[in-house]
């Protein structure tokens, strides 16, 4: 392992015999990649999707190498954001390349991890690729639990007599929205495990099919736990529709209530403040009365609102 290796040097390397070459570039420059094409014959169709952005996770097989490219993610909880870097690989038997858009996706603990494994780094570049396809699908049950977390708090939260404020919902909006995008980064992976776990690529050594066969049941259960969420994310939402429409007839049936009820006093003491003769006018029993019905229909309103459970 060499911190600033000669790329041009590569082809020297892969001539000692038992050499494993492992190089890693972040955000490559176009001259770079095409050096390394010169040193290791890649194809011109890899390359170049390793240079353009938003690659759908995919595996091909070209006549020297392989290529695979996918997706690491990480979800910020506080905004809802989900961020996506593209990890391209190139391998043959004793080397690998790997292309990385960001360093947001840290290879250090593969790196450990490959080291610590001395008897599975012999079968060659194949166990680094899984090396690094495993951290990339463990991040995906961080991010899992990340959204699991968000939806259990909000679930929680729906049925609080206050209504969900602004920024949160905003953040709902934003959660919603990259779980969306999470499960489009998942799904196409299924079939690049798929591949890869079922001796579908000759040039991959046995001893690692169920290493490959094991990642790809992790990547299923991703996808299981997000069908899960999305489905989860759905219900809260028409929940919260329903809380929301319940709400507002409630304060509809009370603002209805108490306007029947101000109503009454109203029209009593309107009709008594008519400048004609009346029942009762100018005497003490008509002031009484009209007390005695603005508090009896208004009391009886009360009552019968309270019992319909409008107030």
């Amino acid at each position: 392992h060499e911190a600033d290796a000669d790329l041009s040097q590569v082809s020297e390397h892969l001539r000692v015999p038992g050499c494993l070459v492992w190089i890693d570039l972040v955000e490559p420059t176009t001259d770079q990649l095409a050096l390394l094409a010169d040193e290791l014959d890649l194809h011109e169709l890899a390359v170049e999707d390793s240079l353009k952005a938003r690659q759908r996770p995919k595996l091909d097989q070209y006549e020297h190498h392989l290529c695979l490219a996918v997706r690491a993610v990480a979800v910020d909880p506080d905004d809802g954001t989900l961020a996506q870097i593209e990890v391209h690989a190139f391998l043959d038997t004793n080397w690998i390349v790997t292309v990385r858009s960001d360093s947001g996706f840290d290879l250090d603990h593969v790196v450990e991890r490959v080291e610590r494994s001395p008897q599975l780094l012999g079968l060659g570049a194949s166990f680094v690729l899984y090396a690094v396809l495993d951290a990339i699908v463990d991040d995906y049950f961080t991010a899992v639990e990340v959204f699991d977390e968000f939806y259990d708090d909000m679930s929680e939260g729906l049925f609080e007599e206050r209504p969900i404020a602004q920024e949160r919902q905003r953040q709902w909006f934003e959660m919603r929205r990259s779980l969306v995008h999470f499960h489009r980064t998942v799904a196409p992976l299924r079939e690049v495990t798929s591949a890869l776990s079922r001796r579908r690529v000759e040039t991959l050594p046995e001893r690692l099919d169920p290493y490959f066969a094991d990642v790809y049941d992790h990547v299923i259960r991703v996808l299981e736990s997000t069908e899960s969420l999305r489905e989860l994310a759905s219900s809260i939402i028409e929940t919260n529709i329903s809380l929301r429409d319940y709400r507002q007839n409630q304060i509809m049936k009370r603002v209805t209530s108490w306007a029947a009820i101000v109503a009454v006093p109203t029209l009593i003491t309107g009709f008594y403040g008519m400048n004609v003769p009346y029942p009762g006018f100018a005497r003490g029993w008509g002031v009484a009365a009209s007390v005695a019905l603005i508090f009896g229909l208004s009391g009886w309103l009360y009552v019968q609102f309270k019992r319909r459970d409008w107030l």
